[in-house]
């Protein structure tokens, strides 16, 4: 009986929880708020080997998620995003001196355009020989604004030219800002042939992740790895908020979760975390909160590294559409 009981208390811990990180400037101080030293990547990278981590690419992880097979704890991929000029210039070199297999996103037009900061498409070719390389977008757009149309358009031309210019299919995507909705979601799904798309919110990857919907945890600045690395997904069930209210007020958090919680919390942002109660499986809070962020993040779970991510996003309206 003590054993079954235990066996019940930890069903949300039982998933095996890999990791995902995702970078974006490398040595470059101009832009501190999105920039990794090689010093801070060097001490990153050296922990990941002292405390037997294995980085593995990113595609083995997708493996797992098809079969539906656990992902080792240990399991470790990294990812770029943006494909800017210091990752080729700084950050590739610490890859390779490791052999850290790596996924690199690309920001199409930059690199067309021949944007100052970003890598041409033969750098692109060459760091393909290392990692493995997918699609970051034509624009760069906040696609939750964007019609289906412009959805479309945006992704056909980044893929095409993506393929043109490197002879390769990207096989995955990543949601530009890491932000998307399940209209975003859906589209992308449906009219491409990704077998995965990446967002960036906080959590961990295992069994129950949804494929089209994989987190990704920033490593940018000065950042504590250990912490990062506590961080696990937890299971639960989002039936409000869903989108952004359109008057900025969010109302309501209705959650469905494990019957076996009686206290959780939760996290709005620029709110802070707060206990919520949990009435058979449900948790039901009425609110009045003004969202101040246009990109505003709510969490809940039974302590703050055991979370449950949902990002609503303001849209713009059009007019016409």
């Amino acid at each position: 009986m003590k054993y079954l009981f235990l066996l019940v208390i930890s069903t949300s811990y039982i998933f095996a929880n890999a990791h995902i990180f995702v970078y974006h400037r490398f040595a470059d101080d101009r832009y501190k708020s999105a920039n990794t030293t090689i010093k801070e990547l060097t001490k990153q990278f050296d922990y990941f080997k002292q405390n037997n981590y294995e980085v593995v690419p990113l595609s083995k992880i997708l493996d797992k998620l098809e079969k539906k097979e656990e992902i080792p704890n240990k399991w470790i991929a990294l990812t770029i995003d943006d494909a800017y000029k210091s990752f080729y210039e700084h950050g590739l070199e610490i890859f390779k001196k490791y052999n850290y297999p790596f996924s690199l996103y690309v920001y199409v037009q930059a690199t067309e355009k021949h944007f100052g900061d970003y890598m041409n498409w033969e750098q692109i070719k060459e760091t393909s020989k290392f990692g493995e390389i997918g699609l970051h977008s034509y624009s760069h757009p906040r696609l939750q604004n964007l019609s289906k149309d412009e959805i479309i358009n945006d992704t056909k031309k980044a893929y095409d030219i993506f393929v043109k210019n490197t002879g390769i299919k990207p096989t995955t995507y990543a949601y530009p800002y890491g932000e998307f909705n399940q209209t975003v979601k859906s589209i992308l799904k449906e009219n491409f042939p990704f077998r995965s798309i990446l967002n960036q919110n906080t959590g961990s990857v295992n069994i129950k992740t949804d494929i089209y919907d994989i987190p990704r945890i920033a490593l940018v600045g000065e950042v504590n790895i250990n912490h990062k690395l506590r961080y696990k997904t937890f299971d639960a069930q989002w039936i409000e908020p869903k989108v952004f209210p359109e008057d900025g007020i969010l109302k309501r958090i209705h959650v469905k979760v494990d019957k076996k919680y009686k206290n959780l919390k939760l996290y709005i942002t620029s709110e802070g975390w707060q206990d919520v109660q949990v009435v058979d499986g449900i948790v039901d809070l009425k609110l009045n909160t003004y969202l101040k962020r246009a990109r505003t993040r709510v969490m809940i779970g039974p302590s703050v590294f055991t979370i449950s991510n949902n990002i609503i996003n303001k849209v713009k309206i059009k007019k016409g559409k």
